[in-house]
């Protein structure tokens, strides 16, 4: 399909862009930028007037439930949700069921994902089998199956013997390894360790289990010359220690959840459920230093940290509730809702939202995206046309049931946020269309 965007503001994060021009999308490319353009070539035409003209929103953490947790979230349902949001590439992790460790599996959900046509997908595999922490996967083969890095998910490799001999083998041949920082014998609470969590009765997870993870982690890397990103930070002690790892040049990078961003642990209230997640909800001088270090760029990337929860896991008691919310759906306008308290931080603000979830979760993906590599995350002519254009004065309220994610479960059920996307173009089709109803795939 040939379209054109006309009259929005165009911003591109990465090169500094910000005018208003329209934008020519043809065969799955963007051919042009400016005031010009030969509308004749378009077959569709997109008014944008008053709208933000953004690249396609990237990522770097959303589960999709599929195989094995089909009752939580289906492939289509979760993808729809994304176009909806305006996400057009995603990584999910390897914890399905059965675990992608093997070529096949990852093959499946690839083609499965291009069938539906709504965002592209970036699985992880296994870094090893099963997620035991045992033996290595093929990584070359699940890297040729369509893998752009390894991971553990939420299983800690205890082990450090195997993580050590997983990043030597990562190291040699240009891996990126994917870790969240948590200690399996430390974490196992349900909540921050800290006054709300005595005060409930819960179980605690000090902020300990996440910088004792963090420093075997550096050390490893220091040793072996690895590739780590660094998955969900939650404390301000994290966030320091991977700024001294980034001042010495090792080769790490981090993102931070939408949730860990807004809310801390006094949002629990009284048992709330929906704010069961992983990692924990912390304190506010945790959620504060998150913030800054997203502005400054210590934390690369912002990330939804999507995980639908079925009705029956999260209607329960707090300490007895899934961990996990949906977030694809909020995850440009949280990002925006942040960029819009640069009077708390003026390094914050609309270009560096937009960054964080577009060409900075890119730059983490670096060379295992092959040749979107060079163009995914921006407007640049020549480039894949992956766009999303919202409404940047418009605000939504979030109604659980009237979201396309299978799980219907949010801790921001009710707030009153920014932007709201208008389209979401993949490879120069349309995705999402407000106000259309998507056809049956």
């Amino acid at each position: 399909m040939n379209l054109l965007i006309r009259n929005g503001r165009v911003i591109d994060p990465a090169s500094g862009r910000d005018e208003f021009a329209d934008l020519l999308i043809a065969a799955g490319r963007i051919v042009g930028i400016g005031n010009d353009l030969d509308a004749s070539r378009a077959e569709r035409t997109i008014d944008a007037t008053g709208l933000v003209v953004a690249p396609g929103l990237v990522d770097l953490a959303a589960r999709l439930r599929e195989p094995g947790h089909e009752h939580e979230g289906m492939l289509e349902s979760e993808l729809n949700a994304a176009a909806a949001g305006g996400v057009t590439s995603l990584v999910c992790p390897p914890d399905t069921d059965p675990v992608l460790d093997e070529p096949g599996l990852v093959e499946m959900l690839k083609f499965r994902a291009r069938k539906l046509s709504r965002c592209r997908l970036f699985p992880l595999g296994a870094l090893t089998r099963g997620l035991a922490g045992e033996v290595l996967t093929e990584m070359a083969e699940l890297t040729e199956a369509g893998c752009i890095g390894f991971s553990q998910a939420e299983v800690a490799v205890t082990d450090t013997q195997v993580l050590q001999r997983a990043l030597q083998y990562a190291s040699t041949f240009g891996y990126t390894v994917w870790l969240r920082p948590q200690d399996k014998w430390l974490g196992g609470g349900v909540a921050a360790s800290g006054p709300v969590a005595t005060r409930l009765g819960l179980t605690g997870v000090p902020v300990i289990a996440e910088t004792i993870a963090l420093h075997t982690i550096i050390e490893l890397v220091r040793s072996t010359g690895a590739r780590v990103h660094l998955c969900r930070l939650s404390s301000a002690a994290g966030v320091a220690l991977v700024r001294a790892a980034k001042a010495e040049g090792l080769p790490v990078s981090c993102d931070v959840s939408v949730n860990s961003l807004h809310l801390s642990d006094v949002d629990i209230g009284y048992f709330e459920s929906s704010m069961r997640l992983t990692p924990p909800l912390r304190q506010q001088r945790d959620r504060d230093a998150l913030r800054a270090g997203l502005a400054d760029g210590t934390i690369d990337a912002l990330v939804s940290d999507h995980t639908p929860v079925d009705e029956d896991a999260k209607t329960l008691p707090f300490a007895e509730a899934e961990p996990g919310a949906s977030g694809l759906e909020m995850l440009l306008s949280l990002a925006l809702k942040w960029g819009d308290d640069a009077f708390a931080d003026p390094r914050a603000g609309l270009h560096r939202a937009l960054a964080s979830v577009t060409c900075e979760p890119v730059r983490v993906l670096g060379d295992s995206l092959g040749s979107l590599a060079v163009s995914a995350g921006r407007l640049v002519e020549g480039g894949v046309g992956d766009v999303c254009v919202f409404d940047p004065a418009c605000h939504w309220r979030v109604e659980p049931a009237a979201l396309r994610s299978q799980g219907r479960h949010t801790p921001f059920s009710g707030y009153e946020l920014p932007g709201q996307v208008v389209a979401t173009v993949v490879a120069g089709n349309l995705a999402y269309e407000r106000g259309v109803d998507q056809p049956a795939l």
